[in-house]
């Protein structure tokens, strides 16, 4: 089976997204999909913020947000997820690239998120993403299907994973 899902795990802030963003900006074709980044206030972490390849932007959760769904001290924004996000990781075209940076503890609260991540890694579409290296059983699923090639990222590799990522999906 061609494993076409490519799905980058490793410690937080180890490197996965901007292993990611460098695959992305080689990529020859059509790509969509989303990043995420750190939003700071006075070098402070307060938050993070959904940043799509067409240019939209949204917040993924933060810490002034109050409501049901909290990670630590941020409160998860569902309605940028499913608003934002999720719309940026359908395929318009069949050989369009999809990019979901990440699947995490916070996409993962919205039902439509998952449902959504589920029909787009069942497309015969590249797609190429981040994932918890810790998670629940929704996101060790993902993790455990025979057509998602899990790749773990340390220092040592970071810069040799781009190479081989992009000989997969550039021909």
């Amino acid at each position: 089976m061609m494993k076409r899902n490519i799905l980058i795990t490793g410690t937080p802030g180890c490197g996965k997204s901007t292993l990611i963003e460098k695959v992305v900006h080689r990529i020859e074709g059509p790509v969509t999909g989303f990043f995420t980044r750190e939003i700071k206030e006075k070098s402070r972490r307060v938050g993070f913020s959904i940043n799509t390849l067409d240019g939209r932007e949204g917040i993924l959760a933060h810490q002034n947000i109050k409501g049901k769904f909290k990670v630590g001290k941020y409160g998860v924004n569902l309605r940028d997820i499913e608003t934002i996000a999720i719309p940026s990781m359908i395929p318009a075209r069949g050989d369009e690239i999809v990019v979901i940076d990440e699947i995490g503890k916070m996409e993962c609260f919205s039902f439509l998120f998952k449902e959504t991540l589920i029909k787009v890694i069942n497309l015969p579409n590249w797609v190429i993403g981040s994932i918890a290296q810790k998670g629940d059983p929704f996101i060790q699923s993902i993790k455990d299907r025979d057509d998602v090639m899990l790749m773990s990222i340390t220092p040592q590799n970071r810069e040799i994973l781009v190479d081989q990522i992009i000989r997969r999906v550039n021909p």
